[in-house]
């Protein structure tokens, strides 16, 4: 008996086929090899984290609106980023099973997901109030549970929250602050996309003791979070 093109089955495969080729295509090849990271992106069903009208797009090698216009989610800065970016910014962070993490720009809460799965506990922090209720509303459906999801100013003072073994900033800043490093325990490491357009720099701070330690891995350029200082363009 032949099914018919459009069964429930067929889409179904249609639909592991597309995760397939994006972790295939896009996410291996740009050097994502960490297996556990691999197996999290097979099993976080990133299009449930999408809106349903960019559903489609969930595997795409795009940024996914979060607003109800493109025009406003490039104004905001409100996106999903591309997935090949989002794996290496999580294998970068190397996030143990212990660790306590805080991300900051929860979005739809994707990452926010993805950290949770490889983590102890996470507080991801977001801006704008429909996104939290969108992200909220996301990892309950995913039966996450141990992702706090909090309406904040990422940049204000989180002293009190702390320390964190991982910091992920899911969006571009001029410069790290140092009250976020001040946030990191022996050993943590913080995850954020750092500069300006034309050039930002993948920058992973990793805390030895009384100092820090600086890698600059991957070019990448991504939407600006708000909230976050930028430098003066005043000149002489």
């Amino acid at each position: 008996m032949n099914m018919p093109l459009n069964s429930p089955a067929d889409t179904t495969n249609l639909v592991e086929q597309a995760r397939f080729n994006m972790i295939e295509q896009q996410i291996r090849p740009w050097r994502v090899l960490a297996e556990d990271v691999l197996d999290l992106m097979t099993e976080v069903r990133r299009e449930e984290f999408a809106p349903i009208a960019y559903r489609s797009m969930a595997f795409m090698d795009i940024e996914i609106p979060l607003n109800a216009s493109v025009e406003e989610a490039e104004r905001t800065g409100q996106v999903m980023m591309p997935p090949r970016v989002e794996a290496r910014m999580l294998q970068d962070a190397a996030v143990k099973s212990t660790d306590r993490v805080l991300e900051i720009g929860t979005g739809s809460g994707y990452m926010a997901a993805l950290l949770g799965r490889s983590g102890s506990q996470v507080l991801s922090l977001e801006i704008n109030a429909d996104l939290v209720e969108f992200a909220k509303e996301n990892l309950r459906s995913a039966g996450i549970t141990n992702v706090e999801v909090r309406m904040a100013d990422g940049s204000q003072d989180l002293s009190k929250d702390g320390p964190f073994d991982v910091v992920m900033v899911s969006g571009s800043i001029a410069e790290v602050p140092k009250s976020l490093l001040a946030l990191l325990t022996e050993g943590g490491r913080l995850v954020a996309v750092v500069g300006q357009e034309p050039m930002m720099r993948t920058t992973v701070v990793t805390r030895k003791g009384s100092s820090f330690e600086v890698t600059e891995p991957w070019d990448i350029i991504v939407p600006r979070l708000q909230g976050f200082a930028e430098p003066s363009s005043f000149k002489f």
